[in-house]
């Protein structure tokens, strides 16, 4: 394979992008810092094929992307291979409000032919190709310049290793008939909505005991203004201030700035800076949060019950036992809280009922709730067995001594 020196002007850049959108696939990776600031800043893009394979440095002054964002979002034809790539993904959005299509993930892959629910790049290749990865530049400071041969060397194992895993991985896929359990992960992850920036809905990803109407309009406003907040200066939301924080500003909403002094996570200038003051306006004006944005019961952290507990803990050892069975991620599956919302009664829009997740794990699982469905241990192993098939096995023994007397 044919490595380049590291690429830094527009010319070079073009040529190597109209070579590679001749080629099935591209394996790509991405050096960045976001330690700093609120929006990642891109530091190396690593990308290769079959052939050659060269990191683009995209602080080099005046080279133009163009050539390679085109590639990864606009060329159809090209399959672009990642591994565990969300933040790749997210990367390039935020540079062209578009996703790599079509995607390829290791990562996701590997759950279909394994068990591995999140294997390292590391072990990936350390399992695939036998290579031990040198892990001494991992923690580098990528956006520092210039960057030294050994750490460009690092950064393009990362694709030059991917390159050559991705069709042994495909082959694997292929032999076993899975690929087609992929489809659906793959989309997720090429998915623009999950990489879509909406201030407005930064509050789902706070956890916040309770459904109070009140304290999740308080709890919505706060963490958009957070959000505004950070990306004004562009600094990582959690250094304006942490989730926790959040969540106990709206469940317990200071009635003056002064309070604020006493927030935990809060330093003592909010009593009366400018950021206090604004915070305070955004509570005071916060409204309750509307009927049809109110999280649905049934969901995560729902009471159960001890009934129900019992079953989303049946319900978990069916699903270890199935994913020992057919060798792959329980992850890929299902989640606990899905498991949950089944075991509360919940039926509809639930994945594991829908697709090949029910012909894999979903009718199994159902029929345990409903009562179906038994554990049993046969050579020492537990297995799963349906309630009828076991009545007849019992039966079976009984009437043997009729039948023979009766010959």
């Amino acid at each position: 394979m044919k490595i380049h020196p590291l690429i830094t002007s527009s010319d070079d850049l073009a040529d190597l992008c109209a070579r590679l959108a001749k080629s099935e696939f591209v394996a790509v990776d991405t050096e960045f810092m976001r330690e700093n600031t609120y929006w990642p800043e891109l530091c190396l893009v690593q990308i290769a094929n079959t052939e050659e394979a060269a990191a683009v440095d995209p602080l080099a002054e005046g080279i133009d992307l163009t050539p390679l964002l085109d590639l990864l979002t606009d060329n159809e034809d090209v399959l672009k291979v990642f591994h565990a790539g969300g933040q790749d993904v997210e990367i390039i959005y935020n540079f062209t409000g578009r996703t790599p299509h079509p995607i390829f993930d290791t990562q996701i892959a590997m759950m279909a032919i394994s068990q591995s629910e999140q294997i390292g790049y590391s072990n990936l290749v350390e399992s695939w190709l036998g290579i031990t990865v040198d892990k001494g530049a991992r923690f580098t400071d990528w956006s520092r310049r210039p960057l030294t041969d050994r750490q460009i060397d690092y950064a393009i194992g990362d694709v030059t290793h991917l390159s050559k895993i991705f069709p042994k991985i495909l082959k694997r896929l292929m032999k076993t008939g899975r690929g087609a359990w992929l489809n659906e992960e793959m989309e997720k992850l090429a998915d623009p909505d999950n990489y879509r920036n909406d201030p407005t809905q930064a509050w789902k990803r706070i956890k916040a005991a309770g459904r109070n109407p009140q304290m999740l309009g308080r709890l919505k406003a706060i963490a958009e203004w957070r959000e505004h907040e950070a990306q004004g200066k562009n600094i990582p939301r959690g250094r304006i201030a942490r989730d926790e924080t959040l969540a106990d500003l709206a469940s317990h909403p200071p009635k003056q700035q002064s309070d604020l002094a006493k927030v935990r996570g809060l330093s003592q200038g909010w009593k009366d800076n400018e950021i206090g003051k604004r915070l305070m306006a955004t509570i005071g004006k916060a409204q309750p949060l509307p009927d049809d944005e109110m999280p649905p019961r049934g969901g995560r952290g729902a009471p159960l019950g001890k009934e129900g507990a019992l079953v989303a803990d049946l319900l978990k050892l069916l699903l270890k036992i199935r994913s020992r069975e057919i060798d792959v991620a329980a992850r890929l599956l299902t989640r606990s809280d899905e498991m949950e919302m089944l075991a509360a009664g919940v039926r509809k829009n639930l994945p594991i009922l829908q697709g090949w997740r029910y012909e894999v794990f979903g009718r199994d699982a159902l029929e345990l709730v409903e009562g179906k469905l038994a554990f049993a241990v046969e050579n020492g192993k537990l297995k799963m067995t349906h309630v009828d098939d076991a009545k007849a096995d019992d039966a079976e023994p009984a009437d043997q001594p009729d039948d023979q007397s009766a010959q």
